[in-house]
């Protein structure tokens, strides 16, 4: 009992804490740097990369299961988060008017990634209750595919050590905490420009990083069968989160940032995460 609330604990701090405090920021200063959340993305992106690569699916394959349960369990991932994220684009994206045949066919905001543009829209129409209700829903079905995937990775981290919050678990947890500020502040400024008053704009931001903590239990509970329980969580965890990765923040960083520096930052990334799982 005292592992599973350890890790719900670490979660919640990557999760709820790293989200909301990037809802304070974004209601202290009512606005976001797309150079900063692009190079802190693209870090960050660089570090899941490693550990994924490195370790999670390096795990997966140690456990001695079949080599193609690995790589099912790795499409599988890639496959469920990329199709739930092209039917909530499908949904939405034909409702905010910059959208059109012109714009690049990832996301190249932080609003758009998380469908808060989406919610901005309908608060600007000054849309009824019900409207404004299911763009909100929408919106946190957005946060959750992202969210859940990861905290994913940290529960299934979490159960190939042996309940031992350390190394990739841990560096994990920190790094999804980091790469959840700039989500967050990408959450709060439009609720805040919308109207919606500071102090529930954070709490509503922070609430938003719960599918960490639910995909770290799921994660965990998979992981914690068997040795083929392990091996499908660490790969399932690993392809749904090298989707978010190569096709989602790498594409949004270089696009809110065009220049060298985001690819540069993702070496970096790769390099930090080598040392800490190799040292």
């Amino acid at each position: 009992m005292n592992t599973f609330w350890t890790l719900v604990e670490a979660t919640a701090l990557a999760g709820v804490f790293g989200t909301g405090l990037g809802g304070a920021i974004g209601a202290l200063f009512k606005k976001d740097s797309n150079k900063t959340a692009s190079l802190l993305l693209s870090f960050a992106a660089g570090v899941m990369t490693a550990i994924v690569c490195f370790d999670l699916i390096v795990s997966a394959v140690e456990t001695k299961t079949n080599i193609w349960l690995v790589s099912l369990g790795i499409a599988a991932g890639v496959g469920i988060v990329y199709c739930l994220n092209l039917f909530i684009d499908k949904v939405t994206n034909n409702e905010v008017s910059h959208i059109d045949k012109t714009h690049p066919q990832t996301a190249d905001d932080l609003d758009e990634i998380i469908h808060s543009n989406h919610l901005s829209v309908h608060i600007h129409k000054n849309d009824n209750k019900f409207n404004l209700f299911i763009a909100g829903i929408i919106m946190a079905c957005a946060i959750a595919l992202h969210n859940l995937p990861e905290g994913m990775t940290i529960g299934a981290s979490y159960a190939n050590t042996k309940g031992i919050m350390e190394g990739s678990a841990l560096v994990l947890s920190i790094l999804i905490g980091l790469h959840n500020i700039p989500e967050g502040m990408a959450i709060a400024v439009p609720l805040i420009n919308g109207g919606v008053k500071r102090r529930m704009a954070i709490l509503i931001t922070a609430l938003s990083g719960a599918p960490t903590i639910i995909g770290a239990i799921l994660g965990y509970w998979v992981g914690d069968i068997g040795p083929m329980g392990l091996a499908l969580s660490l790969s399932f965890a690993s392809g749904a989160m090298l989707y978010v990765v190569f096709g989602e923040i790498l594409p949004q960083s270089i696009l809110m940032y065009r220049s060298k520096l985001p690819a540069f930052f993702v070496i970096i990334g790769i390099l930090i995460g080598m040392a800490v799982i190799f040292s």
